[in-house]
């Protein structure tokens, strides 16, 4: 899901800023989805751990490894903008050259990152509940009178 949202924006900011889809561009979307997919699997990873060695619920899980991964997916996902803030703003000898890998890896790094942490908590809440959703007592009465 993280995927086509940091496709999005990286078209977006390209549309933006009035840049074509040049050879380096293109290769900005791999380095763009690269970057991107890491967000998403620690949310996953974290919830999964939670689960597994704490034995929590899996909504439980969910809002605590929002909690511990927020700071570091913001951290890295700011100095990666800041970082890549020159390329995008400044004029200069060879800019022209690499300003669209820049844009479209800002673009779509700064898009991605707010939608993962809004859409990937509610989707692992649903996967998670259907998945691994423990049997009520009435299951079990019903699992009892059921010959096998």
């Amino acid at each position: 899901l993280a995927l086509p949202l940091a496709t999005i924006g990286g078209v977006i900011a390209l549309k933006l800023l009035g840049l074509s889809a040049d050879l380096l561009t293109l290769i900005g979307f791999i380095i763009l989805l690269g970057l991107v997919v890491n967000n998403a699997i620690l949310m996953i990873e974290q919830t999964t751990l939670h689960m597994r060695e704490e034995d929590m619920e899996p909504n439980d899980a969910i809002i605590e490894a929002t909690k511990n991964r927020v700071r570091p997916i913001f951290m890295s996902t700011l100095t990666s903008l800041f970082g890549l803030l020159p390329l995008v703003v400044f004029h200069g000898a060879g800019s022209e050259l690499y300003r669209g890998i820049g844009v479209v890896v800002f673009g779509g790094l700064a898009l991605s990152t707010l939608t993962t942490l809004i859409i990937v908590p509610p989707l692992l809440g649903i996967t998670f509940n259907n998945r691994f959703s423990r049997p009520t007592k009435s299951a079990h009465k019903l699992q009892e009178r059921v010959p096998t």
